[in-house]
This record gives C-alpha cells, structure tokens and sequence, in this order.
C-alpha cells in the first residue's frame, strides 16, 4: 500500500537524538527516506539502527558540522550529488543555554548563533538552488515559542530564534511563488535532552514539567505540514495564542505574565 511519504528524500539535521531522531522515524514510517546529519556519528548510527529495525528503511547518515561552512558546503555538495530528489530539507540542529545575559559565556553566545542561525542558514543555502531547479520542495525551519516571546534567562537563546523566524518569513516571501513552501515550527519546551545543557540546574524543567511537550507531538505536527504545507506550526496551542497576543499587547502580557516569565 502506498504511503504518504514515498519516495521522498528528507534531510534532517541535528538527528542524532531527540525530536529529530522522531522525525526522521516518523518520516520511514510513511515511506520517506531519511537523510540524517548531526556531530554524533555513534549516535547517528543508533538511530539509523533503530529506524531500520522498526520500518526496514536504510537511512542515510552523514557526520556534519553546521556551524563549519566549509563542511557543509561539503557534504552538502556531495549528498546532492547522489540524491535523485530533495523534497525536504529539516533544520532542526540548534541548542540553548540558559543564563542572566550579563553572566553569559561569549563562546556560548556565538555558539548559539553559529548553529541556531548561521548553520541553518548555510543548509538552507546549498540545497534551495536544487528545490528551485525542481520548481518544489520544502524547507521546515525548528524555531521556538522564544522566538516569539523573549523571557528572563534565555536573551541570547530567544534572540537567536527570532533570527530564525525573520529568516523564515522572508524566505517564505522570496520563493513562496516558486514553488516551495516555507515552516517555521515553533514549540514550547520539549521532554528532549535540550535542557542537559540548557538548564544545568533542572529549575527550569522542574517548573514546567506539566507543560512539557513530547517529541511524538511536536513530530505528528511536522508530518501533517509535510503532506499539507501551513506557515506555521505553534505547540502548544495555548502558548501559540499568547504569542499573538504578545504581538498585539506586550507590555500587558508580561505584566500579566511577571514571574511565569522568570521561571528559569
């Protein structure tokens, strides 16, 4: 029986764990094939391990850097070269570092940047020449809720993901006619392995734990933009009507908000 996604090549980056690693497997699930990129080879070959024991497809993995433009030029040259298609491209590498600004590591700060929006960046450069030769494809870009709502301890992190929704939606704008859609998803937190580096303390999560998100949610969303392109995906729902109303009324909502927006 033929499945949603057969036949399509979808490249994911930070898939060595995580949401990443539930969407790659949720992507064989429906006959995609999965081109999966991250630092962490070991780990890249677990999930690709898993993924084929449970779907019988043999995804592709790939070490990569995306904060090294060099690399990703690289591998990004050689994997088009022998991909028949790229129907999607997944930008989901990124991590965050919770912290007063003023006490911020400057390796941290650049970090963030480097991966959450240079290297999204730098994918998204390398394979829009091919989509645009297809006449389609589609990029999903992984922002935040922080990149619609700044809050106490994630300055850098929320600054980051707003670059990452300024991008998309001008993105959206320049090749939207063209034939390939642009998404941004924006999630509150998710129960991932973000907050090891994240949130050292375990504060954070401690105070949200009823809220968090589970990767199978966020990744159910992402299959449904894929077969059906929507501008934007927020999670949770709730949290996605408090960033528009953030829009519209901000000094309202964070003085409505006071300390649920210091809870890191």
């Amino acid at each position: 029986m033929k499945k949603s996604l057969d036949g399509k090549h979808v490249i994911i980056t930070g898939a060595s764990g995580g949401l990443g690693a539930q969407i790659a497997m949720d992507c064989a699930k429906r006959g995609a094939i999965p081109v999966l990129l991250a630092r962490r080879a070991e780990q890249l070959d677990t999930v690709a391990h898993l993924i084929q024991n449970h779907t019988n497809t043999i995804p592709i993995t790939i070490k990569l850097d995306v904060t090294d433009r060099s690399e990703v030029k690289h591998v990004f040259q050689q994997l088009l070269k022998n991909l028949p298609s790229v129907d999607v491209l997944i930008n989901n590498a990124g991590f965050g570092v919770f912290e007063e600004f003023h006490e911020a590591k400057w390796n941290s700060v650049e970090g963030m940047f480097q991966t959450n929006v240079l290297g999204l960046m730098a994918c998204t450069q390398e394979v829009l020449p091919v989509m645009l030769r297809q006449g389609r494809g589609h990029i999903i870009n992984i922002a935040s809720q922080a990149g619609k709502i700044s809050t106490a301890k994630s300055t850098v992190y929320a600054a980051s993901k707003h670059a990452v929704l300024g991008f998309t939606n001008g993105l959206r704008m320049e090749v939207g006619d063209r034939g390939i859609a642009v998404t941004s998803v924006n999630p509150g937190p998710i129960a991932t392995d973000f907050f090891t580096i994240a949130d050292t303390s375990g504060n954070y999560v401690k105070n949200v734990a009823r809220y968090m998100l589970k990767p199978e949610t966020v990744s159910h969303e992402i299959m449904k933009a894929i077969e059906k392109p929507v501008r934007e995906i927020n999670l949770p729902r709730w949290m996605g009507i408090g960033s528009r109303l953030y829009q519209l009324m901000p000094s309202v909502v964070e003085k409505i908000g006071g300390k649920a927006f210091k809870q890191k």
